[in-house]
């Protein structure tokens, strides 16, 4: 089993920020709703640290996300980097993880982007289509 000790600092800073990142991607697509959305993104993490998840996931869920306000810029800018963002915690998890916790890991990603889409009661095709291309970045090992 892959554990936090496994990662160095900035590795896990990365790993960390994916998810979070994430819903901040689905976030940046419509304005309003950020209340609800942010209360379905600590809603997931509670699930999160309440079912039975790999080693991994239950230390990223343990702590509360968290983004770096200082680095982040305008909206379109902030937009624009996050899919590479999102990939770099991904590929810390591939090369540290085994397989099927670098699945539950890009599962996790997809969860948390899925359920703050969903915090309104219709999903827009705005937001259809970040989650479309947030599957794309994500993608599957």
């Amino acid at each position: 089993m892959t554990t936090k000790s496994e990662f160095d600092a900035e590795e896990w800073d990365r790993v960390q920020r994916a998810p979070a990142l994430a819903a901040l991607t689905v976030m940046l697509t419509e304005r309003g709703g950020a209340i609800r959305e942010g209360i379905a993104f600590g809603e997931v993490y509670a699930e999160a640290r309440r079912g039975a998840g790999s080693e991994l996931i239950e230390e990223l869920v343990s702590s509360p996300p968290r983004l770096e306000t200082e680095s982040i810029g305008p909206p379109d800018e902030l937009r624009a980097e996050l899919p590479d963002r999102i990939r770099e915690g991904i590929a810390v998890v591939d090369r540290r993880a085994t397989p099927q916790e670098a699945q539950q890991y890009r599962d996790f990603i997809l969860r948390v982007a899925d359920v703050v889409a969903h915090a309104a009661k219709a999903l827009s095709e705005e937001e259809r289509a970040v989650l479309d291309e947030l599957l794309g970045v994500v993608g599957s090992r």
